[in-house]
């Protein structure tokens, strides 16, 4: 059984956790999230993560190992929901070999 807990890493450096909590938490970040979004961050899972990620490399214990998995799946399924601003092409333009008319103007 402790063969297969030193198999498994956490899929970020704990160093990581902290550096995405400290840009979350940013003045920068901030007025951008509030900017774009209309409200501020909410960080705390940045810093639960790090301190899960420690626990994790001090004690390997399932239940961090489990939190950290469901963080990153709660991750990447956030970031799946929203559709592409763009329709993604599944063959290149037909005339995609011909050379641009750089002297033509694009609104004709």
């Amino acid at each position: 059984m402790a063969g297969s807990h030193s198999l498994w890493r956490p899929p970020r450096s704990c160093d990581v956790y902290w550096s995405e909590f400290k840009h979350c938490k940013s003045l920068f970040n901030r007025f951008h999230e509030y900017y774009t979004y209309g409200k501020s961050p909410d960080c705390q899972q940045w810093k639960q993560d790090y301190y899960t990620c420690k626990e994790w490399e001090k004690n390997h214990s399932t239940q961090a190992k489990e939190s950290l998995q469901e963080s990153e799946r709660k991750r990447v399924a956030e970031q799946r929901k929203f559709t592409p601003v763009w329709e993604l092409r599944k063959t290149p333009p037909a005339d995609w070999h011909l050379p641009l008319n750089q002297d033509k103007p694009q609104d004709s």
